[in-house]
């Protein structure tokens, strides 16, 4: 998808992701969890200002940014909003599509649930590393497509980020309701996470708003 569906309101964009396609050679997942940062939340690694690491968030809308978790995971995000802010949305889980005996040798898992239900789990699966960081969507090697033609709309959750310790209050986790692939902690029909987290069904950017951790 091009520059121009990135350049919006983070939460916009992470909502519309949903149902949405990443590919990756010959392996492909339907979007069904996404979280929202932006530069004026402390969740975000922007929230600091522009740094060597987090200069890919500040560029161009629809760029991949790709950082590493705890020393161990690649974690693929979205660049949103316009360059010079600093917003992305994390890819947090993929219904497997295309290439899943590929997935499954990657991660050592065979259950299709387990395959790509978390941000760490699907970089591996689709075998998406940190020399893809500053990469454009839409060019490649990891693109985002549109839903199949003729997809009915998904109903979408907004929860409360998970994983974080900060502005932990804001609902800018957005995740596909009728889906067994969605990472854990699950949010709930009415809104909240297993893990008891209250959330909201409309996300507010008055109160701030997220990109990456």
């Amino acid at each position: 998808m091009k520059a121009e569906f990135y350049a919006r309101d983070v939460c916009v964009v992470a909502r519309e992701l949903i149902g949405c396609i990443v590919h990756h050679g010959p392996c492909a997942g339907v979007i069904v969890e996404t979280e929202a940062y932006h530069e004026s939340e402390p969740a975000c690694h922007a929230f600091i200002g522009n740094t060597p690491r987090t200069r890919t968030l500040y560029a161009a809308p629809g760029c991949a940014y790709v950082y590493r978790s705890y020393g161990v995971h690649a974690m693929l995000n979205a660049v949103a909003e316009v360059e010079g802010v600093g917003a992305g949305v994390l890819i947090r889980a993929l219904q497997p599509l295309v290439g899943i005996e590929q997935m499954r040798e990657r991660r050592g898992v065979h259950e299709l649930e387990q395959l790509c239900a978390g941000p760490g789990r699907l970089t591996q699966a689709l075998g998406i590393g940190l020399e893809l960081n500053g990469t454009d969507l839409d060019r490649g090697p990891v693109t985002i497509s549109p839903p199949a033609a003729g997809t009915p709309p998904p109903a979408i959750l907004a929860a409360t980020r998970v994983g974080i310790t900060k502005a932990v209050e804001l609902p800018w986790r957005f995740a596909s309701v009728d889906t067994r692939f969605v990472s854990r902690p699950w949010p709930r029909q009415d809104g909240s996470s297993d893990d008891g987290a209250t959330a909201a069904r409309s996300p507010n950017r008055s109160a701030g708003a997220g990109s990456s951790r």
